[in-house]
């Protein structure tokens, strides 16, 4: 007699993962068996939060502490200072620093109060605000320099360039944005369907926001950047590199201080300052969350802290990554669970932001990093080389950031396409809102550099801009900051090359020039309207920034040149650059105003051509003409790739009804030619054998090498 199985949703959504339930199943149970025992079994608490949510509050207990009142052990009515540390391999723990002349002080000794935890409280006056200190620990057979694994302050002498933690004792910021947890949870569950719109990210560096040559600061982005990034119309400001990194042209992914926001580009306040604007003008703030490694150095970093290698790594083999240079957590010890997921709630809580986009989930997963993997098949996901551990660690850490805010943000960086990351955690996924489209980059680099204009095929570029899984939602990009990089191209660079130098300047143009404007407009129109969930762009690309991002490093004389963006080619009319910058504006409000991650119609799908554009409807490809057309909603997008030819009146099936012109990449205002009429009003056409579907034929000049989209009156 047959029974009714219960399958998880994310199998029943996709049958090809029935082989791979029992795994998926296992995964899941390991991280509810972990809560329950990080929280010892208890459930919700009175407020909403989960007892993991609650749990996950090490950065109120450890570091450095300012707490006002009365103390039983110091004599103070003004208040105490108090440090803890967790580190279970030391024979003792001292604080040095400016308060003391940098000596082994017994009044500034920690002592053990239990499971490798040591605790030192001090009077009021033992230091005092914009000191330096660091710990000196010791060790059975040995000892060192450390800075607090909690810190939340960290600066470089500018002459030694040595690190040292810092006593940090402002005055709290004063929020004008910013909700309270009990009013932002109940207007986040009643408005929780704002998950549905689209996201506009704007990915952007802080320290490399300038025009100068130098480091830039939280209050000149505020001040200088932001207001660009609002006027272009993003939804989402990216920001990189806010943990504090000891070598800045690591792009802030060698992270040796995870609580503090780097000194370099100013003071927390004015960090908390720049996202109170943010909120201020209606977008969202999230930062890049570096828990796929941490950097190898032992005086700024938590490498060695105690003097064993794996307090909070693994040891042997495992411990080094063997492509980064850096160290790799171990999930599975229950101590790092706590430092990790509490710096998930700490942004939050303290900094306002509004969610993560973890780096290097791809290598966190894997055994192998996803070194040396091709992942050519369901198989290659789950054949024991998962770690459980990350995987583990990963849901519960999306668990608790939900939580403390229910519309948070969460993005992967992963290139596997492991089914599930980006699914709910109580369907059997690992709890991401989003994953990020790492393939199309990759797919606009090779075509550019390998396929010829009169071979590229129009159907194709639409399918590797949609070939995505259906039930987890992505952000889509032509280039982030990776392409931009020394040792690679951004896309504007290869497609215009040495004529950037020469030629982008109204009057002065090249074909080179022409077709790499056209191009470089055309690839941000068909990645940006056909995403399932966001669109991204890094901080000048959107107006087609030349040469590449080279940090200072001894190989180029510790130059800022290419550190830099040079906003003044932009806010020149006389540069193509501007009129980029003009389309990317007309773009991003146009698709934001009229893209909902809705699914298309029964009867729109009835009709779709090719069943693997789930979000978009296809209406018409012509390989031979390099023709497409799709559409979104109300928004109609026709694509000529072709190079050599205009057409005139070219015929198109499409929905019957009256069009009206709303974006032209040929405009001249957009540093087209300006060939077509947009004033014009186009009809379909009826046709008895296709008015039963509700079809005609769309007549239009389409030129060469342009995109125009339409709205449907």
């Amino acid at each position: 007699m047959a029974t009714n199985v219960k399958h998880l949703k994310i199998v029943e959504r996709d049958p090809y993962l029935q082989p791979y339930e029992g795994a998926l199943q296992a995964r899941a149970e390991y991280a509810a068996r972990k809560e329950k025992e990080l929280t010892r079994g208890e459930g919700e608490k009175a407020k909403g939060n989960t007892a993991l949510a609650d749990w996950a509050s090490g950065y109120l207990y450890f570091g450095l502490h300012h707490v006002k009142g009365q103390n039983d052990k110091v004599q103070s009515t003004k208040g105490y200072w108090v440090l803890r540390e967790w580190a279970p391999n030391a024979t003792a723990i001292y604080i040095k620093g400016d308060f003391n002349n940098w000596q082994k002080d017994e009044a500034y000794r920690l002592q053990p109060v239990g499971n490798g935890v040591w605790e030192a409280k001090l009077p009021e006056d033992a230091m005092h605000h914009g000191q330096l200190y660091k710990l000196l620990v010791e060790w059975q057979g040995g000892y060192g320099e450390r800075i607090p694994s909690y810190v939340r302050r960290v600066v470089q002498d500018e002459n030694t360039k040595i690190f040292s933690a810092q006593v940090w004792d402002e005055e709290p910021y004063v929020w004008r944005n910013r909700q309270t947890v009990e009013s932002r949870k109940t207007k986040d569950r009643a408005s929780h369907s704002k998950k549905d719109e689209a996201l506009f990210i704007y990915e952007c560096h802080i320290g490399m926001s300038s025009a100068e040559e130098k480091v830039s600061s939280y209050e000149e982005f505020r001040r200088d950047v932001l207001p660009r990034i609002a006027k272009l119309g993003y939804n989402c400001v990216q920001i990189m590199a806010i943990q504090e990194h000891p070598y800045y042209g690591s792009f802030g992914y060698h992270v040796s201080n995870f609580f503090a926001a780097s000194s370099r580009f100013g003071t927390p306040n004015e960090l908390k300052a720049l996202i109170d604007d943010i909120h201020g003008r209606g977008m969202k703030v999230i930062m890049d969350l570096v828990h796929s490694h941490a950097v190898k150095n032992e005086l700024e970093g938590l490498g060695n802290f105690d003097g064993t290698p794996y307090q909070y790594f693994h040891d042997g083999a495992r411990r080094e990554h063997p492509a980064w240079d850096s160290l790799c957590f171990n999930y599975g010890k229950n101590e790092v669970l706590h430092f990790l997921l509490s710096n998930c709630k700490f942004w939050i809580d303290e900094y306002d932001f509004d969610g993560f986009r973890f780096d290097g989930v791809t290598s966190m997963i894997y055994l192998s990093h996803g070194l040396g993997e091709d992942f050519n098949g369901y198989g290659s996901y789950f054949n024991g080389n998962e770690d459980g551990d990350a995987i583990m660690y990963l849901t519960l850490a999306n668990k608790v950031i939900h939580e403390v805010k229910p519309d948070a943000i969460t993005i992967a960086e992963e290139m596997s396409g492991m089914p599930g990351l980006a699914a709910k955690i109580e369907d059997g996924g690992v709890g991401f809102d989003y994953r990020l489209a790492m393939g199309i980059p990759d797919f606009w680099i090779k075509y550019i550099k390998e396929v010829k204009d009169e071979d590229w095929k129009a159907g194709h570029i639409l399918y590797e801009m949609t070939n995505r899984r259906e039930d987890e939602k992505t952000i889509s990009y032509a280039e982030s900051h990776d392409q931009a990089l020394v040792g690679d191209k951004t896309i504007i660079f290869r497609l215009v090359d040495s004529d950037m130098y020469w030629h982008f300047e109204h009057g002065h143009s090249t074909y080179m020039a022409d077709r790499g404007i056209a191009l470089h407009k055309m690839i941000r129109l068909i990645t940006a309207s056909t995403i399932n969930g966001g669109y991204l762009t890094f901080m000048g690309n959107e107006f087609g920034h030349p040469e590449w991002i080279d940090f200072p490093r001894e190989g180029n004389g510790w130059s800022y040149k290419y550190a830099r963006r040079q906003w003044g080619l932009v806010d020149n009319p006389n540069y193509f650059f501007s009129d980029l910058n003009r389309f990317d504006e007309a773009m991003v409000h146009l698709l934001k105003e009229h893209l909902l991650m809705q699914e298309p119609t029964a009867e729109e799908k009835k009709y779709n051509v090719g069943r693997h554009l789930p979000w978009v409807m296809k209406w018409w490809d012509n390989e031979g003409d390099q023709v497409v057309a799709y559409s979104r909603g109300e928004l109609l997008f026709i694509f000529n790739w072709n190079g050599q030819k205009s057409f005139s009146d070219y015929g198109m099936l499409v929905p019957e009804g009256k069009y009206k012109v709303v974006l032209n990449t040929d405009a001249k205002e957009f540093a087209g030619f300006g060939l077509s009429d947009d004033s014009v009003e186009h009809f379909t056409e009826h046709d008895d054998l296709y008015a039963k579907d509700g079809k005609g034929w769309l007549k239009m000049y389409l030129p060469a090498r342009s995109a125009v989209v339409l709205k449907r009156e």
